[in-house]
Protein backbone atom coordinates (compact mmCIF):
# COMPACT_ATOMS: atom_id res chain seq x y z
CA UNK A 1 0.00 0.00 0.00
CA UNK A 2 0.93 3.38 -0.64
CA UNK A 3 0.28 5.27 2.38
CA UNK A 4 0.02 9.11 3.10
CA UNK A 5 0.41 10.14 6.57
CA UNK A 6 -0.81 13.22 7.94
CA UNK A 7 -0.07 14.42 11.95
CA UNK A 8 1.99 17.12 13.81
CA UNK A 9 2.36 16.18 17.44
CA UNK A 10 4.22 13.29 19.43
CA UNK A 11 1.22 11.06 19.74
CA UNK A 12 1.42 11.20 16.12
CA UNK A 13 4.89 9.42 16.10
CA UNK A 14 4.35 5.91 16.64
CA UNK A 15 1.94 5.41 14.36
CA UNK A 16 4.09 7.29 11.30
CA UNK A 17 7.06 5.16 12.45
CA UNK A 18 5.54 1.73 12.79
CA UNK A 19 4.45 2.36 8.93
CA UNK A 20 7.77 3.30 7.57
CA UNK A 21 9.20 0.39 9.15
CA UNK A 22 6.39 -1.88 7.85
CA UNK A 23 6.08 -3.74 4.41
CA UNK A 24 4.49 -0.69 3.16
CA UNK A 25 5.50 2.71 1.71
CA UNK A 26 5.25 6.05 3.09
CA UNK A 27 5.19 8.14 0.20
CA UNK A 28 4.58 11.91 1.68
CA UNK A 29 3.91 13.39 5.16
CA UNK A 30 1.91 16.36 5.76
CA UNK A 31 1.73 18.06 8.64
CA UNK A 32 0.92 21.72 10.28
CA UNK A 33 3.11 24.87 9.67
CA UNK A 34 5.74 25.25 12.11
CA UNK A 35 5.05 27.28 15.18
CA UNK A 36 6.89 28.30 17.76
CA UNK A 37 7.43 26.00 20.61
CA UNK A 38 8.62 25.73 23.90
CA UNK A 39 9.66 28.35 26.48
CA UNK A 40 12.03 30.43 24.48
CA UNK A 41 9.29 30.59 21.30
CA UNK A 42 11.61 29.24 18.64
CA UNK A 43 9.87 28.52 15.56
CA UNK A 44 10.91 23.73 15.46
CA UNK A 45 9.99 20.89 13.21
CA UNK A 46 6.64 19.30 14.67
CA UNK A 47 7.81 15.90 16.39
CA UNK A 48 5.96 14.27 13.27
CA UNK A 49 8.08 16.53 10.46
CA UNK A 50 11.61 15.67 12.40
CA UNK A 51 10.91 12.08 12.04
CA UNK A 52 10.03 12.30 7.97
CA UNK A 53 13.29 14.18 7.70
CA UNK A 54 15.13 11.93 9.66
CA UNK A 55 13.74 9.29 7.01
CA UNK A 56 14.18 11.47 4.06
CA UNK A 57 10.43 11.26 3.18
CA UNK A 58 8.91 14.39 1.22
CA UNK A 59 6.68 16.79 3.11
CA UNK A 60 3.86 19.30 2.81
CA UNK A 61 2.62 21.86 5.40
CA UNK A 62 -0.05 23.52 3.65
CA UNK A 63 -1.83 26.99 5.54
CA UNK A 64 -4.96 25.89 3.77
CA UNK A 65 -5.67 22.03 2.54
CA UNK A 66 -7.92 23.33 -0.30
CA UNK A 67 -4.78 25.01 -1.70
CA UNK A 68 -4.96 23.17 -5.68
CA UNK A 69 -1.19 23.10 -4.90
CA UNK A 70 -1.78 20.84 -2.01
CA UNK A 71 -4.10 18.53 -3.97
CA UNK A 72 -1.75 18.35 -6.90
CA UNK A 73 1.16 17.38 -4.70
CA UNK A 74 -1.02 15.02 -3.18
CA UNK A 75 -2.05 13.71 -6.28
CA UNK A 76 1.37 13.17 -7.71
CA UNK A 77 1.83 10.87 -4.88
CA UNK A 78 -0.90 8.58 -5.81
CA UNK A 79 -1.60 7.41 -2.58
CA UNK A 80 -3.51 3.71 -1.63
CA UNK A 81 -4.77 5.42 1.65
CA UNK A 82 -4.48 8.16 3.72
CA UNK A 83 -3.61 7.58 7.68
CA UNK A 84 -4.52 10.65 9.98
CA UNK A 85 -2.97 10.77 13.50
CA UNK A 86 -3.98 14.33 15.88
CA UNK A 87 -3.17 16.22 12.70
CA UNK A 88 -4.99 19.17 13.83
CA UNK A 89 -6.71 20.07 10.97
CA UNK A 90 -10.53 19.01 9.59
CA UNK A 91 -9.77 17.24 6.03
CA UNK A 92 -12.05 18.56 3.08
CA UNK A 93 -14.32 15.72 1.33
CA UNK A 94 -12.34 16.05 -1.95
CA UNK A 95 -9.35 15.39 -0.19
CA UNK A 96 -10.34 12.57 1.70
CA UNK A 97 -11.44 10.74 -1.52
CA UNK A 98 -8.23 11.20 -3.01
CA UNK A 99 -6.35 8.15 -1.99
CA UNK A 100 -8.17 4.95 -3.80
CA UNK A 101 -9.30 3.32 0.02
CA UNK A 102 -10.06 6.73 1.09
CA UNK A 103 -8.53 7.55 4.68
CA UNK A 104 -8.33 5.95 8.10
CA UNK A 105 -7.43 8.33 11.38
CA UNK A 106 -6.08 6.90 14.84
CA UNK A 107 -8.50 8.64 17.31
CA UNK A 108 -7.85 8.48 21.24
CA UNK A 109 -10.85 7.46 23.06
CA UNK A 110 -13.26 4.64 22.48
CA UNK A 111 -15.73 6.50 20.27
CA UNK A 112 -18.44 7.75 19.92
CA UNK A 113 -17.26 9.48 23.36
CA UNK A 114 -15.03 12.23 23.27
CA UNK A 115 -15.14 13.09 19.51
CA UNK A 116 -13.01 16.26 19.38
CA UNK A 117 -9.39 17.71 19.59
CA UNK A 118 -8.58 16.81 23.45
CA UNK A 119 -10.25 13.37 23.69
CA UNK A 120 -7.35 12.12 26.61
CA UNK A 121 -7.62 15.27 28.80
CA UNK A 122 -11.29 15.59 28.75
CA UNK A 123 -12.00 11.95 29.95
CA UNK A 124 -9.41 12.28 32.71
CA UNK A 125 -10.85 15.67 33.62
CA UNK A 126 -14.11 14.23 33.81
CA UNK A 127 -12.60 11.22 35.59
CA UNK A 128 -13.11 8.23 33.34
CA UNK A 129 -11.65 4.97 34.51
CA UNK A 130 -11.04 3.68 31.29
CA UNK A 131 -10.26 4.88 27.64
CA UNK A 132 -8.77 3.56 24.46
CA UNK A 133 -7.48 4.05 21.06
CA UNK A 134 -10.37 3.96 17.62
CA UNK A 135 -9.16 2.99 14.36
CA UNK A 136 -12.22 4.90 12.33
CA UNK A 137 -13.03 5.40 8.68
CA UNK A 138 -12.55 9.50 7.67
CA UNK A 139 -15.69 11.13 7.01
CA UNK A 140 -16.43 15.27 6.73
CA UNK A 141 -18.34 15.38 10.09
CA UNK A 142 -15.44 15.58 12.87
CA UNK A 143 -14.82 11.95 14.53
CA UNK A 144 -18.21 10.35 13.00
CA UNK A 145 -17.09 8.01 10.76
CA UNK A 146 -17.08 4.14 11.21
CA UNK A 147 -15.21 2.28 13.77
CA UNK A 148 -12.78 -0.42 12.21
CA UNK A 149 -10.85 -1.59 15.13
CA UNK A 150 -10.39 -0.42 19.36
CA UNK A 151 -8.17 -1.44 22.15
CA UNK A 152 -8.89 -0.12 25.74
CA UNK A 153 -6.76 1.25 28.32
CA UNK A 154 -7.52 1.70 32.13
CA UNK A 155 -6.84 5.33 33.50
CA UNK A 156 -5.31 5.03 37.02
CA UNK A 157 -6.38 7.55 39.64
CA UNK A 158 -3.31 9.72 39.85
CA UNK A 159 -2.41 9.38 36.17
CA UNK A 160 -1.70 12.61 34.47
CA UNK A 161 -3.24 12.94 30.91
CA UNK A 162 0.38 12.97 29.20
CA UNK A 163 0.46 9.85 30.53
CA UNK A 164 -2.14 8.19 29.15
CA UNK A 165 -1.58 10.05 25.52
CA UNK A 166 1.43 8.54 25.08
CA UNK A 167 0.54 4.77 26.12
CA UNK A 168 -2.07 5.35 23.77
CA UNK A 169 0.17 6.46 20.91
CA UNK A 170 1.63 3.35 21.41
CA UNK A 171 -1.05 1.13 21.69
CA UNK A 172 -2.62 2.26 18.74
CA UNK A 173 0.16 1.12 16.57
CA UNK A 174 -1.30 -2.49 16.53
CA UNK A 175 -4.81 -2.52 15.55
CA UNK A 176 -3.94 0.42 12.50
CA UNK A 177 -1.12 -2.30 10.91
CA UNK A 178 -4.12 -5.12 11.29
CA UNK A 179 -6.54 -2.58 9.61
CA UNK A 180 -4.39 -1.42 7.11
CA UNK A 181 -3.85 -5.31 5.90
CA UNK A 182 -7.68 -5.67 6.45
CA UNK A 183 -8.23 -2.91 4.22
CA UNK A 184 -5.36 -4.05 1.26
CA UNK A 185 -7.49 -7.87 1.70
CA UNK A 186 -10.78 -6.71 1.69
CA UNK A 187 -11.47 -8.22 4.41
CA UNK A 188 -12.19 -5.30 6.70
CA UNK A 189 -15.34 -4.25 8.98
CA UNK A 190 -17.07 -1.10 9.64
CA UNK A 191 -19.47 -0.72 12.62
CA UNK A 192 -21.28 2.83 12.62
CA UNK A 193 -21.19 4.81 15.11
CA UNK A 194 -24.44 5.77 17.31
CA UNK A 195 -24.57 9.33 17.18
CA UNK A 196 -27.21 9.11 20.03
CA UNK A 197 -24.33 8.31 22.55
CA UNK A 198 -21.74 10.94 21.05
CA UNK A 199 -19.80 13.38 23.44
CA UNK A 200 -17.71 16.23 21.81
CA UNK A 201 -13.93 17.12 23.77
CA UNK A 202 -13.09 20.52 22.44
CA UNK A 203 -9.37 21.75 22.63
CA UNK A 204 -7.86 23.19 25.77
CA UNK A 205 -7.76 26.83 26.17
CA UNK A 206 -4.95 28.85 29.19
CA UNK A 207 -8.55 29.83 30.45
CA UNK A 208 -9.82 26.79 32.07
CA UNK A 209 -7.18 26.12 34.89
CA UNK A 210 -8.17 27.96 37.72
CA UNK A 211 -9.48 26.02 40.45
CA UNK A 212 -13.13 26.21 41.49
CA UNK A 213 -12.24 25.33 45.28
CA UNK A 214 -16.49 24.44 46.03
CA UNK A 215 -16.19 21.51 43.75
CA UNK A 216 -15.41 17.98 45.27
CA UNK A 217 -11.81 17.25 45.91
CA UNK A 218 -12.01 14.30 43.22
CA UNK A 219 -13.03 17.04 40.30
CA UNK A 220 -10.41 19.07 41.66
CA UNK A 221 -7.71 16.24 41.38
CA UNK A 222 -9.34 15.20 38.02
CA UNK A 223 -8.64 19.22 36.65
CA UNK A 224 -5.02 18.64 37.76
CA UNK A 225 -4.56 15.65 35.89
CA UNK A 226 -6.19 16.50 32.96
CA UNK A 227 -5.00 19.80 32.37
CA UNK A 228 -1.21 18.49 32.80
CA UNK A 229 1.45 19.31 30.95
CA UNK A 230 -0.73 22.74 29.81
CA UNK A 231 -2.50 24.55 30.52
CA UNK A 232 -2.43 23.19 33.90
CA UNK A 233 -4.95 24.17 37.18
CA UNK A 234 -3.95 27.12 39.30
CA UNK A 235 -4.94 28.77 41.92
CA UNK A 236 -3.70 32.15 44.18
CA UNK A 237 -1.92 32.62 46.95
CA UNK A 238 -1.67 35.87 48.66
CA UNK A 239 -2.51 37.14 45.16
CA UNK A 240 0.13 35.00 43.80
CA UNK A 241 -0.50 32.46 40.86
CA UNK A 242 0.47 29.14 41.63
CA UNK A 243 -0.12 26.48 39.29
CA UNK A 244 -0.63 22.95 40.94
CA UNK A 245 1.29 19.90 39.63
CA UNK A 246 0.61 17.13 41.53
CA UNK A 247 -2.62 16.37 43.71
CA UNK A 248 -3.88 13.82 46.08
CA UNK A 249 -7.93 13.16 47.47
CA UNK A 250 -7.57 13.06 50.81
CA UNK A 251 -11.30 12.52 51.14
CA UNK A 252 -14.34 12.80 49.12
CA UNK A 253 -17.41 10.78 50.14
CA UNK A 254 -18.77 10.83 46.55
CA UNK A 255 -15.37 8.37 45.37
CA UNK A 256 -16.23 6.41 48.86
CA UNK A 257 -19.45 6.48 50.35
CA UNK A 258 -18.44 5.20 53.63
CA UNK A 259 -15.69 7.25 54.24
CA UNK A 260 -15.61 10.43 56.52
CA UNK A 261 -15.64 14.04 54.67
CA UNK A 262 -12.31 14.62 57.08
CA UNK A 263 -13.66 18.27 57.48
CA UNK A 264 -16.10 20.65 58.57
CA UNK A 265 -18.55 20.96 56.10
CA UNK A 266 -19.27 24.77 57.45
CA UNK A 267 -14.96 25.46 56.23
CA UNK A 268 -14.62 28.00 53.68
CA UNK A 269 -13.95 25.86 50.45
CA UNK A 270 -10.33 26.79 49.35
CA UNK A 271 -8.64 27.35 52.93
CA UNK A 272 -5.83 25.37 54.56
CA UNK A 273 -7.14 23.46 57.14
CA UNK A 274 -3.67 21.23 57.96
CA UNK A 275 -0.04 21.25 56.71
CA UNK A 276 2.15 17.88 56.72
CA UNK A 277 5.78 17.24 55.77
CA UNK A 278 4.30 16.44 52.26
CA UNK A 279 1.60 18.99 51.38
CA UNK A 280 -0.87 20.96 52.09
CA UNK A 281 -4.97 20.18 53.26
CA UNK A 282 -6.98 22.71 51.12
CA UNK A 283 -10.75 22.36 52.21
CA UNK A 284 -12.88 21.70 49.13
CA UNK A 285 -16.64 21.44 47.97
CA UNK A 286 -19.00 19.11 50.04
CA UNK A 287 -17.20 18.78 53.04
CA UNK A 288 -14.23 17.23 51.25
CA UNK A 289 -10.19 17.61 51.64
CA UNK A 290 -7.30 17.83 48.57
CA UNK A 291 -3.91 17.47 49.56
CA UNK A 292 -1.31 19.79 47.36
CA UNK A 293 1.77 18.00 46.67
CA UNK A 294 3.59 20.18 44.01
CA UNK A 295 3.56 23.74 43.07
CA UNK A 296 5.33 25.97 40.85
CA UNK A 297 4.70 29.50 42.25
CA UNK A 298 5.13 32.30 38.64
CA UNK A 299 7.71 32.67 37.34
CA UNK A 300 9.89 29.62 39.16
CA UNK A 301 10.76 25.98 38.82
CA UNK A 302 8.42 23.12 40.30
CA UNK A 303 9.10 22.14 43.91
CA UNK A 304 7.70 20.58 46.40
CA UNK A 305 5.64 22.02 49.55
CA UNK A 306 8.61 22.21 51.73
CA UNK A 307 10.24 23.88 49.82
CA UNK A 308 6.77 26.23 48.62
CA UNK A 309 6.43 26.99 52.22
CA UNK A 310 9.91 28.02 52.84
CA UNK A 311 9.61 30.93 50.83
CA UNK A 312 5.80 31.49 50.72
CA UNK A 313 4.76 30.84 54.68
CA UNK A 314 1.07 29.46 53.76
CA UNK A 315 -0.16 28.93 57.66
CA UNK A 316 -3.17 26.79 58.31
CA UNK A 317 -6.36 29.58 57.63
CA UNK A 318 -4.79 30.98 54.31
CA UNK A 319 -7.68 31.04 51.93
CA UNK A 320 -6.41 29.85 48.43
CA UNK A 321 -8.91 31.54 45.31
CA UNK A 322 -9.01 33.73 42.46
CA UNK A 323 -7.32 36.91 41.78
CA UNK A 324 -9.66 38.34 39.35
CA UNK A 325 -7.10 41.67 38.96
CA UNK A 326 -4.13 39.28 38.04
CA UNK A 327 -6.51 37.45 35.59
CA UNK A 328 -8.45 39.63 33.43
CA UNK A 329 -11.13 38.16 31.18
CA UNK A 330 -10.08 34.67 32.46
CA UNK A 331 -13.17 32.06 33.07
CA UNK A 332 -12.21 29.03 35.40
CA UNK A 333 -14.89 26.71 33.49
CA UNK A 334 -15.65 27.33 30.37
CA UNK A 335 -13.85 26.91 26.65
CA UNK A 336 -14.58 29.97 24.86
CA UNK A 337 -13.78 28.12 21.61
CA UNK A 338 -16.50 25.67 22.60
Amino acid sequence: MRIVFFGTPEFAVPSLEALIASRHTVVGVVTQPDRPRGRGHRVSDSPVKAVARAHGLPILQPTRLRDPETMAALSAWSPDLGVVAAYGKLIPAEMLQLPTHGMINVHASLLPKYRGAAPVHRAVIDGETQTGVTIMRMVVALDAGAMMATVTRPIAADETSDVVERDLARLGVAPLLDVIEQLESGTAREEPQDDSRSTYAPRLTKYEGLIDWTLPASAIHNRVRGLYPWPHAYTHVKGSRVIVLRSRVESDPGSDPGSDPGSDPGTDSGTVVDISTDGLVVAAGQGTRLKLLELQPEGRRAMSVRDFLAGHPTPIGTHLGSDPGSDPGSDPGSDPKA
